[in-house]
């Protein structure tokens, strides 16, 4: 099976203490299922993976394979610091359902091809599934080149899939694909389908964005699929004043506007970055009314900001 199209990183609900909020997670599962993507991913950096215990995650991983029950491909995200970690994950995830594991490409060995390839030929041996290597910039993770990456996926065979996050997103994705040739299926671009309509005119096999606009990355797929490049083209700038508030606010433009959208109670955010003021809300609600056309949008009581 190859997996390929819309595969949207599902964010952590979380309330007002902190505390996942099962009730949240449990509506957006739904919301994800009724967008009808290609499948799922998670957790990811989007998910606040970085935040979650190891109890939490496994709650979350099991809890996801229960309420969706088939429904959906998921690819679980497998990323920790060590072999052992990883391969947790993945047979937590291989219970779940998951069809694929994707791991990053871990920051502390950073540009080193033979330490990388050793890391995921271990993992690579041990897993049920198969693996999808994730090349994010730095910080988060090693930022390799495209050429590293290659490298790697030729060494390992268990790699079957790249997920491409560092800039030019276009042009490495590129550089992975005439690299790799055969060695993979093929490149998911991700940094949160801002360069989705670059990465589809280069041959990506879809695309791994947040999960709040995932009906409108549906139908933009769908159109590339059945030709329409001009379609496409308009539902990538219909998205991206969204997706630009994105890149900087992050998870908190996420969970706000699931929950403007009437998914979502809670937008508490564990994660570090910049929140929003009012006013950055403010323009969020404009931004949506603008594209409200595009999207369904279930009015709901003014959002609490303290939250």
């Amino acid at each position: 099976m190859t997996i390929s199209g819309v595969f949207p990183v599902l964010c952590t609900p979380f309330d007002k203490s902190g505390k996942i909020a099962m009730d949240d997670f449990d509506r957006l599962i739904e919301f994800i299922v009724e967008c009808a993507p290609d499948g799922c991913v998670y957790p990811g950096v989007a998910s606040e993976v970085e935040t979650l215990s190891d109890s939490e995650r496994t709650a979350t991983i099991a809890h996801l394979g229960h309420k969706l029950a088939g429904r959906l491909p998921i690819v679980i995200g497998a990323s920790a610091p060590t072999p052992e970690a990883v391969l947790e994950h993945i047979a937590r995830g291989a219970d779940a359902g998951a069809v694929c594991a994707m791991i990053m490409a871990p920051r502390a060995l950073g540009p080193d091809a033979r330490a990388q390839t050793e890391f995921f030929a271990w993992i690579a041996d041990e897993s049920p599934i198969p693996l999808m290597l994730q090349n994010a910039p730095e910080p988060v993770g090693a930022g390799l080149l495209p050429e590293t990456v290659a490298e790697i996926a030729g060494a390992v065979d268990g790699i079957r899939y790249i997920k491409e996050e560092t800039a030019p997103c276009g042009q490495n994705l590129t550089r992975i694909r005439e690299a790799c040739g055969d060695d993979i299926e093929g490149v998911f671009g991700g940094a949160g389908g801002r360069y989705i309509s670059d990465e589809l005119a280069r041959g990506s096999l879809g695309t791994m964005p947040a999960s709040e606009l995932t009906d409108l990355h549906v139908r933009l797929v769908q159109a590339w699929r059945h030709g329409d490049e001009a379609e496409a083209r308009r539902l990538f700038m219909v998205s991206m004043p969204l997706l630009n508030f994105q890149a900087i606010f992050r998870m908190h433009m996420t969970k706000q506007t699931l929950r403007r959208r009437g998914v979502l109670d809670h937008t508490h955010v564990r994660a570090r970055g910049p929140s929003m003021d009012a006013g950055d809300q403010a323009e969020l609600h404009a931004l949506l009314d603008q594209i409200a056309p595009e999207i369904t949008i279930h009015p709901l009581a003014a959002m609490d900001a303290a939250e």
